[in-house]
């Protein structure tokens, strides 16, 4: 009875084993199946991109022998030149983007307020004029702009924009201030006259002169120098004693010269 049991047992056991045995190579077959599917797989992939990979290489060639012709042109320009010359080249491509930015900057429109600041410092920079009385003597006829002076000549109340300074026939006549003779001409009014134009927009004019012989139109004439003589010219003025009739103009308009005179 026992070895009934015993054997029946150890058949059993021998079932089992031989059950699992096949169950774990089963099992040990479908990894192996999946694991080859996988790595089979995967080479075909690697294949693949490498063909792709030499194809679009095959592609970049080109691209790669356009660059490379193109630094080695750069470089054959470069290898002809000394140092200083290379760096001469480099200077004077720092020079023109220089000269570039300055011309853009200059071709900025600056605003009102600065051009008119900048206006006002070249004025202040500018010479100081001071003018000089051109003859010595008395005035006989003040600046009379905006009201009346008695004319003995005309017999009538005028306007007078300019002082008359009273000074002996042919008393000699100097230039109040440096400047450049722009007329000589015998004025209707007040006889034989001198122009001349000064810096910062003034003028100054001699009349009333017996003569002005001593400079000529367009001549550079300097503070205190000849211009003409006193005389009785002035059909205006003829009841008058001989005088100088002197006027002084800043920007088209007459002004009082005892404001600039010395």
């Amino acid at each position: 009875m026992r070895r009934r049991v015993r054997k029946r047992n150890d058949d059993i056991g021998f079932r089992n084993l031989m059950f699992w045995t096949g169950g774990i190579l089963l099992i040990t077959v479908i990894v192996f199946g999946i694991t080859y599917a996988i790595y089979n797989s995967k080479v075909r992939n690697e294949a693949r991109v490498s063909q792709l990979n030499s194809k679009k290489i095959g592609e970049l060639v080109p691209s790669l022998q356009i660059v490379e012709e193109n630094e080695t042109e750069a470089a054959s320009v470069t290898i002809g030149k000394t140092v200083d010359e290379i760096k001469n080249t480099e200077v004077d491509d720092t020079n023109n983007d220089t000269e570039e930015s300055n011309k853009q900057l200059e071709e900025v429109a600056l605003p009102e307020d600065k051009e008119d600041e900048n206006e006002q410092i070249r004025e202040e920079t500018k010479k100081e004029l001071k003018f000089i009385v051109p003859v010595e003597g008395k005035i006989i006829k003040e600046f009379a702009k905006d009201n009346l002076v008695f004319s003995e000549t005309l017999k009538e109340w005028i306007t007078h924009i300019g002082i008359d300074i009273k000074a002996e026939k042919t008393t000699v006549v100097k230039s109040s201030e440096a400047g450049v003779v722009k007329y000589i001409k015998n004025d209707p009014r007040y006889g034989l006259s001198i122009t001349v134009e000064h810096d910062g927009g003034f003028k100054t004019v001699y009349s009333n002169l017996l003569t002005a012989e001593f400079v000529s139109e367009g001549e550079k004439v300097e503070q205190g120098q000849t211009l003409g003589t006193v005389g009785t010219t002035a059909t205006f003025e003829a009841s008058d004693e001989p005088h100088l009739h002197f006027e002084i103009w800043k920007d088209g308009e007459a002004i009082d010269p005892n404001i600039y005179l010395k």
